[in-house]
């Protein structure tokens, strides 16, 4: 609620306040009705009550020598109780609950000083109103408990909100970025694979025209139809994987078995692979396999790349004895040639897959030359392989 608003609320309960406290000093005790100075004392102790909320402590410090003096007047008693309670339950709903004590012990102080001074053997109605005092703090107090409580809910359910869209956003960050590596590893390796295909075909038909190798030629056209098939199931797994539907993919994601057409793929581009599996006694986690076959699909992809055809390539996965899937991918080649081409996203997808597993990711000119991809994949043992 805006400060305006506020002041206007507060000044209309000031005037409800005042106008209650003028019937019950007509009602309940016609014996002490105020005089001129009585009724002027308790229209102007309602006043205060206007800026109970902005600095409740001074609107009752404002108070309470008002009501001494129309106390001290011997008027009805009973009448300003309306302001009275009003005035501690705002001290007390919006304070700490040490300064509603002390300003509890204050009020009593000064209200038995008072009753006690006029009359001293005015026992009953000391304890009737020490009774309204300290009910009406209290409610003000367990009003301030409530309160926070609630505010307290509402805090944690905002932080649980925006801890659930926070959550959301990473999750959707980590799937365009899976997407976007899946896809550059099937696409990537692909893309080479048949580029290099065709500039072996391209190669033969025009070395010598006049001796066209038909043969050659027809084989090369069937290598690049059939990397083009391969692509297409995979790329089709691949998004039905990540459209979830499970049920209508036609098989799960390759692994280590499937490395071998990945060997087969890049001797039909000209290069020579030596391929050495050995699977390791418990079947690795199907992350970890999947790991390895993109890391070795993409090492093989910028070996053809960057070494041409020709190029020799190693490709090792074992493993390491320490429960960890060991693979290590290394050619003889030039190693990575930008070109002042802009870098590509094969090295950061490897490192990411890798990281995705728990495991690490090293790639940099091998100790013979060439180049060399070695990663550590971390493999738990599950259902023992037949």
């Amino acid at each position: 609620m805006h400060a305006p608003h506020r002041t206007r609320t507060d000044a209309l309960v000031a005037l409800v306040a005042g106008a209650l406290s003028v019937l019950l000093a007509l009602t309940t005790d016609r014996t002490r009705t105020p005089d001129a100075l009585g009724w002027a004392l308790l229209i102007t102790s309602a006043v205060p009550l206007v800026w109970r909320r902005r600095s409740p402590l001074l609107a009752l410090l404002a108070l309470i020598p008002v009501l001494m003096t129309y106390h001290a007047l011997d008027n009805a008693h009973s009448a300003p109780m309306p302001q009275t309670c009003i005035a501690l339950y705002t001290v007390a709903v919006t304070g700490r609950p040490l300064r509603t004590v002390l300003t509890g012990i204050g009020v009593l102080a000064v209200m038995v000083t008072v009753v006690l001074s006029l009359n001293a053997h005015q026992g009953v109605e000391l304890l009737r109103i020490s009774g309204w005092i300290v009910a009406v703090l209290f409610c003000g107090v367990d009003v301030r408990i409530y309160r926070q409580y609630v505010a307290s809910v509402l805090e944690r359910a905002e932080r649980a909100e925006r801890t659930r869209e926070e959550e959301a956003r990473r999750r959707v960050a980590e799937e365009r970025l899976r997407i976007a590596r899946d896809l550059h590893d099937l696409l990537a390796h692909s893309i080479t694979l048949i580029g290099v295909q065709t500039s072996v075909a391209s190669h033969i038909l025009t070395v010598d025209p006049d001796r066209l190798d038909r043969q050659s030629v027809a084989r090369a056209l069937e290598d690049i139809a059939d990397t083009c098939r391969e692509a297409r199931v995979e790329l089709r797994t691949t998004l039905q994987v990540l459209r979830g539907d499970s049920e209508e993919t036609d098989g799960p994601l390759p692994g280590l078995a499937a490395l071998p057409g990945l060997a087969r793929a890049a001797e039909a581009a000209g290069a020579r692979v030596e391929l050495v599996v050995r699977a390791p006694d418990s079947r690795p986690a199907p992350a970890a396999g999947a790991a390895a076959y993109r890391i070795v699909q993409e090492s093989l992809t910028n070996a053809l790349r960057h070494a041409g055809p020709g190029v020799r390539i190693r490709v090792a996965v074992e493993p390491d004895g320490s429960g960890a899937l060991s693979v290590k991918v290394t050619d003889d080649g030039a190693g990575h040639r930008t070109n002042g081409a802009a870098p590509g996203f094969g090295m950061v997808g490897m490192r990411e897959r890798a990281r995705s597993t728990g495991g690490t990711l090293t790639a940099g000119p091998g100790p013979g030359g060439g180049f060399e991809v070695a990663a550590v994949l971390p493999c738990h043992e599950g259902e023992r392989t037949p």
